[in-house]
């Protein structure tokens, strides 16, 4: 089995019932793009893709993803004004990936640029944790708080999850 870089399996909880960082709090609770969001704070946004790959769903994640036993990992950084500022990881299960072709291929395009502009997009619950993130390559080691959602696009089911890395800290609050 290919794992990621970043393991999921942690304590999970709605975000609306936890205090969260002040700081945090209002990307945390973004009901829509985070990568929109982003783009707004920075003059430089970048993905980079770290991962993209098909792997076994880990049991922890089945709960989430039912049915699914495979799915394409992806994992990317989203990089603000040269900082890596979000850690991404997505599990596209094999039908949702069969029938919305745009997602199997997006390499270093933003999933959110892609999602958020279907209609058929429902957002389920914003869950929240601590995650150990390490990320050597990018000198990158801290506890980072993440979010996650399963989306449903047309009926297809989708996981994203997003640490927020150290360098959030550092981004102006105020749109550009």
């Amino acid at each position: 089995m290919n794992t990621p870089f970043i393991s999921l399996d942690a304590s999970w909880r709605e975000a609306n019932v936890q205090t969260l960082p002040p700081q945090l709090a209002p990307w945390i609770s973004e009901p829509a793009s985070l990568t929109a969001r982003l783009k707004r704070h920075c003059r430089q946004f970048r993905v980079q893709l770290l991962n993209e790959q098909q792997s076994e769903l880990p049991a922890f994640l089945q709960h989430l993803l039912p049915d699914t036993a495979a799915a394409q990992l992806r994992e990317v950084i989203l990089w603000c004004n040269d900082m890596p500022c979000v850690y991404a990881q997505s599990w596209l299960p094999q039908q949702t990936v069969t029938v919305l072709r745009p997602l199997a291929d997006l390499g270093e395009r933003p999933l959110g640029d892609y999602i958020f502009q279907q209609p058929g997009l429902h957002r389920g619950i914003i869950e929240t944790t601590q995650l150990d993130i390490a990320l050597p390559q990018l000198s990158v080691a801290a506890r980072c708080h993440a979010r996650r959602s399963v989306f449903t696009l047309d009926g297809l089911p989708l996981l994203v999850a997003e640490a927020f890395l150290p360098a959030m800290a550092l981004l102006d609050d105020t749109p550009l």
